[in-house]
């Protein structure tokens, strides 16, 4: 067989094994009403600081993810659900106020540091979400706001 037809059928091989995919039934992360527990309501956070969690942490932190179009294409609906999954795992704004007295505090501790250090967003989430990458001043913002909450 030549190397030309081995491509070929390997190529083939890939193509049928991604349609496949396709058809893996996934769980979606969409509940459109915020719960009574959520840090947003809990808060009573201001509508700017809001509008800057909701865009740029709620979408792999609570139950309130907003797909693009391209997360109903396997394989990256698997790695987009692994991502909330362990996102929510590790802080879930829609269940903050479930955390006990001291959890709260020490997760508001470590949103202060992530945003601090700038390792959250995920790069990988602020290259494929603009309007989840976080400006100079919108750090600034909610720096100081978490400051005075905590």
């Amino acid at each position: 067989m030549s190397k030309k037809n081995t491509l070929k059928r390997i190529l083939g091989l890939i193509a049928i094994f991604i349609t496949a995919l396709q058809f893996i039934p996934t769980k979606k992360n969409e509940r459109k009403i915020a719960t009574a527990s959520d840090f947003i309501k809990i808060y009573k956070t201001p509508k700017t600081i809001a509008s800057i969690l909701i865009a740029a942490c709620y979408d792999c932190h609570s139950h309130t993810t907003k797909y693009p179009w391209y997360s109903y294409i396997q394989p990256f609906t698997y790695f987009m659900q692994k991502h909330i999954v362990e996102g929510k795992a590790e802080l879930n704004f829609s269940e903050f106020d479930n955390y006990s007295h001291r959890m709260k505090k020490n997760k508001l501790r470590a949103i202060v540091n992530e945003i601090e250090k700038g390792t959250m967003p995920l790069p990988s989430y602020q290259w494929l979400n603009k309007n989840g990458n976080l400006s100079k001043e919108d750090k600034t913002q909610l720096l100081l706001w978490f400051e005075n909450i905590k």
